[in-house]
């Protein structure tokens, strides 16, 4: 069973921040399990007809080196995210609730396809929950 976005909603609340005692980034499978996640995440951005158009403008690789970077750090991993915050980034795109379950939906696909558990799964979608209200204007 995937993830609803009311449950995300629900996430959100308990969402907390990583630590560097996390078991979270190893579980994804360290920075070659995270590189690996996002490159099949944007892939499925790209294919997916209900939200490729707000991915046609955007600079692809320095999106994922982003991504990866940001992901690392959101698992608990050793990175420093220090591009744009979610609010800056996302400006003038006019996002819905929709567009931010595609999103989810792809990630989740992404994440499937790399082999990792629901449970683990669940914990980075309750990290990257609180993110929906910087991103949907609409």
């Amino acid at each position: 069973m995937k993830i609803f976005s009311a449950f995300l909603l629900g996430l959100a609340c308990m969402a907390t921040p990583a630590f560097a005692d996390d078991t979270l980034f190893a579980d994804m499978g360290g920075q070659s399990g995270i590189d690996r996640l996002v490159d099949l995440s944007v892939d499925n951005y790209l294919a997916d007809g209900r939200i490729k158009v707000v991915f046609e403008e955007t600079n692809l690789d320095r999106l994922r080196a982003e991504f990866k970077v940001q992901f690392c750090q959101v698992a608990g991993g050793p990175c420093t995210y220090t591009g744009h915050d979610m609010t800056e980034a996302h400006k003038g795109l006019h996002l819905t609730n929709a567009d931010f379950n595609a999103v989810v939906e792809d990630l989740q696909a992404a994440m499937d396809t790399c082999s990792i558990g629901f449970a683990t799964q669940n914990r980075f979608l309750a990290r990257l929950a609180p993110y929906q209200h910087q991103v949907v204007t609409r």
